[in-house]
């Protein structure tokens, strides 16, 4: 199993916003290309003196492949979007993980 990791700080302005839009389409619509069999959304915990919050939001994957396949065939199209709808209101960074 790879775990596909999407580490982002949110501003607090747009979090609100942010998170319904990733429940109820992007999500959806990243889990649509049947690279993933699973997915999970958590809100990263500690004290900041920055002004977002910062979630992990984690695409279980089969195999590597189907990540590979997701970051050629989707990924631009996908983050395209997310930087239409939030630009300039979000710091992304990715993270594969292997399970051992």
């Amino acid at each position: 199993m790879i775990l596909y990791n999407i580490t982002v700080n949110v501003e607090r302005d747009a979090e609100s916003e942010w998170l319904q839009w990733m429940k109820s389409t992007h999500i959806p619509e990243v889990l649509s290309t049947g690279m993933f069999v699973e997915h999970k959304i958590f809100r990263i915990m500690h004290d900041s003196e920055d002004t977002g919050s910062n979630y992990s939001v984690q695409y279980f994957a089969k195999d590597m492949n189907h990540v590979m396949s997701y970051q050629h065939e989707f990924f631009d199209k996908h983050n395209a979007v997310v930087q239409q709808k939030f630009p300039k209101k979000l710091a992304i960074f990715m993270t594969l993980l292997e399970e051992v």
